[in-house]
């Protein structure tokens, strides 16, 4: 490999880390997590778990925007009741000072109330008024073990003229992400596209999250997923680091709008943090180098 190659992929995964955000979970002490690890220019994203329900998402989300930090709640379609719950909910997010959302179907069996996906819910907003300053919504490389594969795409084609951007779920190959990029591009799908990886979490723990009742949407996710679950569960199967640099090696190759990653941390947030700086402080140490 050359030198210019090897500093393109270095200066490719460099942006990509620099053009992070967060997924996190409100179980007990996610706030004071979140204070002391992670700092306030990282945005975050809220997940909602089936034993708390969105209020505790929202409040969460709400406290966060007061210590100033970038939030965007998951707004699972499928949840809402009524669209008075959804004028409620946007309410509390205006009033906090939040502009940024995340919309879902979300996977309940059955819609509580008029929103059967996010397409709807996206309209629902619209017709309200609400316009936030990013809106984003799910992209699925390896497809959904519930869902087939054009209704997807149909889906995403929809949703796409009122979102401000995509976030992936997770895929555990460089090369199936990015030729889904550019394959969405070239259908017109212009979105900026963050590529959600799992952070360095530990795997007993995201075996026990994922066995448990208090599921956030992406460890509800792997548990469909069997066959990413099991990316966790072999010892030394995973490693954020090199996945993220095979993505660093590989979407310079197509034409996509991947432009960061989106790291699910299942609440290891301080190891999260910690290996964010230390990949980065690498990268820079590297780049120093003749």
């Amino acid at each position: 490999m050359s030198i210019m190659a090897t500093r393109g992929r270095r200066s490719c995964l460099t942006d990509l880390m620099r053009n992070i955000s967060y997924e996190v979970t409100p179980f007990r002490g996610t706030e004071r997590a979140v204070l002391a690890h992670v700092p306030t220019p990282v945005p975050l994203t809220v997940t909602v778990t089936q034993a708390r329900g969105m209020d505790a998402t929202i409040g969460l989300a709400e406290r966060l925007l007061g210590h100033g930090y970038a939030v965007a709640p998951h707004l699972p379609a499928r949840l809402f009741v009524a669209m008075s719950q959804v004028e409620d909910v946007l309410g509390r997010l205006r009033a906090a000072g939040g502009r940024s959302v995340f919309v879902i179907a979300g996977d309940m069996p059955r819609p509580a109330g008029p929103f059967a996906d996010a397409y709807s819910l996206l309209e629902a907003m619209h017709t309200l008024g609400d316009s936030f300053d990013d809106v984003g919504i799910a992209g699925y490389p390896e497809g959904h073990a519930n869902i087939p594969q054009e209704a997807i795409d149909l889906a995403l084609k929809q949703k796409a003229p009122m979102a401000t951007h995509v976030i992936t779920q997770i895929c555990f190959h460089a090369g199936t992400t990015a030729s889904w990029a550019e394959r969405i591009a070239a259908a017109g799908i212009d979105l900026p596209v963050r590529v959600g990886i799992p952070g360095p979490v530990n795997r007993q723990k995201l075996v026990r999250i994922s066995a448990g009742l208090g599921l956030g949407q992406s460890a509800r996710f792997l548990r469909n997923q069997h066959h990413l679950l099991w990316r966790f569960v072999l010892p030394g199967a995973y490693r954020p680091t090199r996945l993220a640099r095979r993505l660093g090696a590989t979407v310079p190759k197509v034409a996509s709008n991947i432009r960061g990653l989106h790291i699910f941390t299942f609440n290891e947030l301080r190891g999260t943090e910690l290996w964010r700086r230390r990949t980065l402080a690498a990268l820079s140490e590297q780049d120093d180098q003749p």
